[in-house]
């Protein structure tokens, strides 16, 4: 791995640890969408109307990007603006790459 892909990869371990509160809504989140995935595979079994599964998959991609977005923010807040300070800029490039992958 190049030097420059180490120093844009250093928030592999995150630096600033997340608040106990905001690890217990991502996780009750999670939660949420796990319950979500098993209602749809419930729904599969039961051979439910496809438009009904067709809106609970919705419902459960929804849930999913949100969590994305609550995790994306605190990204940018804390290792994206450490790493900033830091003077490292490729950090920017890997931020945008991840914005790509999560919309």
């Amino acid at each position: 791995m190049s030097e420059e892909k180490k120093e844009c990869c250093s928030c592999r371990s995150k630096n600033t640890p997340r608040a106990e509160q905001t690890i217990h809504s991502l996780q009750n989140r999670l939660n949420r969408v796990i319950g979500q995935l098993n209602g749809i595979k419930n729904m599969l079994d039961d051979n439910r109307y496809c438009g009904d599964i067709l809106i609970q998959i919705a419902a459960a991609e929804s849930a999913l990007q949100n969590i994305g977005y609550i995790i994306l923010k605190e990204h940018m807040e804390t290792c994206v603006a450490e790493e900033i300070e830091k003077g490292n800029k490729a950090v920017i490039d890997e931020a945008l790459e991840l914005i790509r992958k999560l919309k």
